[in-house]
């Protein structure tokens, strides 16, 4: 259930908790623009939560590709594909350009996305946490000769 101050994506989501963080000077601090700006973030880090979607990030850092090429170098279903891509253009991540019936794919910002990246994986780092889409690759490549069916 949607109200005027839940934005759609927390709806979609299921993240419904409104909470206040006063701002360090003690000044009194707008919640609805504080839960809006979250939301934001939310849905940002939502969208790079997920293996597949920095898998394809990734693959996208190579070039423009169609839909139809992603499918083939992620040996996922279109429709899979297509609705990762949709959440990645919906956080803005990546761009469309349609031509005739085909839509090609690229990264929005690739400067900035690779910074996002690199920032990650040294926190991961400090952390003693290694960032590997290669492995998760490798993994599913491992899964899917094992068993054809899983993919």
């Amino acid at each position: 259930m949607t109200d005027a101050t839940t934005s759609p994506l927390i709806a979609i989501l299921g993240y419904h908790r409104h909470m206040t963080i006063d701002s360090v000077s003690g000044d009194p601090v707008d919640e609805s623009l504080q839960l809006e700006d979250r939301s934001v973030y939310a849905a940002l880090f939502h969208a790079l939560a997920e293996p597949t979607r920095l898998a394809i990030l990734e693959h996208l850092g190579s070039g423009e590709h169609r839909v139809r090429d992603v499918v083939d170098h992620m040996h996922l279903a279109q429709s899979t594909v297509s609705k990762h891509l949709a959440c990645l253009r919906d956080c803005g991540l990546v761009t469309v350009r349609i031509e005739g019936r085909a839509s090609w794919f690229s990264l929005a910002d690739p400067t900035r996305l690779e910074a996002l990246i690199e920032s990650a994986a040294a926190l991961l780092s400090a952390s003693g946490t290694t960032l590997s889409l290669r492995a998760h690759r490798d993994l599913h490549d491992r899964d899917e000769l094992s068993d054809p069916g899983l993919s």
